[in-house]
């Protein structure tokens, strides 16, 4: 009996995974008693009616400087060797994890702007939730690796070019994609292996939070585990961050030179900045209950996290970041002489 309840449970798995995922079976979500749902309808941002062609002028330009400002930091580090440390390793997979979670949302939020008709398949919006959750997953694990290796090179700087060798961040960023992948699928199977008595997000993706307010009813165990997960997420990074930049103004704070602290808390500042805007708008979206939020307001929360800071972080490591001008200037310099006859 125990094998059979085994291969049941099993089995009963696989039916809701292909439920999820298959995009020839999307008859899961259920509107009232008979009534089946194979859409989602997005209601997008709140904006002025009328104002749709200005705003999708506006976020088309965010979404352009952001994919040119964060594709310049690759093309830096790839051609100028002086760039090819780990903190600047990380940095530029950090750009390249910058330009897909912008490519996530915004060209839906770009042609829903110029619709009436606002609306994602049910497939779609899992692949849409599963993606963002990989990506933001990722976002987390290299600002905490970026935090980790500044602790290294400050507080032990003998052995880091042990710790900091190439081997070891690719091995972390492996990791750190691993772990984003199974947690990006619990989220995404829990979320949707709920029943929906209605079909309106009130979003502009499709998030947990919104998606969440459409169960038919409240299940105890699903919204648990997916704000445990998603604590997680944020808490653990959080964490491996709070204890390296804690070791690390320690040390800077035992430097008698005053150009060494200032030199030291350089290295810092950009990644710091960064860390304040991701995770502020983050916790605030995820960590507050249901009840005392909004969805309007976290709607234009996540704006925040999705298209600003994106846009943000390549002037915030580029304008406060000696080496990596200075790599911007070698560049144009032979883009210049080569183009001269």
């Amino acid at each position: 009996c125990g094998l059979i309840r085994i291969r049941h449970s099993c089995v009963c798995s696989l039916i809701v995974y292909l439920n999820i995922f298959s995009p020839f079976n999307r008859t899961k979500i259920y509107a009232g008693n008979d009534t089946t749902v194979t859409e989602f309808l997005l209601t997008g941002l709140s904006i002025i009616p009328g104002f749709e062609y200005l705003y999708f002028i506006l976020f088309l330009i965010i979404y352009t400087v952001t994919m040119l400002g964060n594709a310049s930091i690759i093309l830096a580090y790839n051609m100028c060797s002086t760039l090819h440390t780990p903190m600047y390793f990380y940095l530029t997979n950090f750009s390249f994890i910058e330009i897909c979670y912008v490519s996530i949302t915004v060209p839906k939020l770009l042609s829903d702007l110029l619709t009436e008709r606002k609306s994602i398949s049910f497939f779609g919006c899992a692949v849409q939730m599963y993606c963002f959750f990989l990506i933001a997953g990722m976002e987390s694990c290299v600002l905490a690796a970026m935090a980790y290796d500044r602790y290294n090179a400050i507080c032990h700087p003998l052995l880091y070019k042990i710790t900091g060798n190439k081997k070891v961040c690719v091995q972390l960023l492996a990791g750190a994609w691993f772990i984003s992948a199974v947690n990006s699928y619990i989220l995404t199977h829990l979320t949707f292996s709920l029943f929906f008595c209605c079909n309106i997000i009130n979003h502009f993706f499709c998030d947990i939070p919104p998606l969440m307010k459409l169960a038919c009813r409240v299940n105890l165990i699903n919204e648990f585990a997916v704000f445990a997960i998603g604590g997680l997420n944020i808490i653990g990074p959080c964490i491996v961050i709070a204890i390296s930049y804690a070791r690390v103004i320690a040390a800077i704070l035992n430097i008698h030179s005053t150009s060494g602290r200032r030199k030291a808390f350089s290295t810092c500042t950009s990644h710091f900045i960064t860390v304040t805007i991701f995770y502020g708008s983050g916790m605030f979206t995820y960590l507050t209950p249901q009840s005392s939020s909004s969805m309007d307001n976290d709607s234009q929360i996540a704006l925040m996290y999705t298209v600003f800071a994106p846009l943000l972080n390549p002037f915030i490591y580029t304008l406060r970041n000696s080496d990596v001008s200075l790599a911007f200037r070698k560049i144009i310099q032979q883009i210049v002489s080569t183009t001269k006859f």
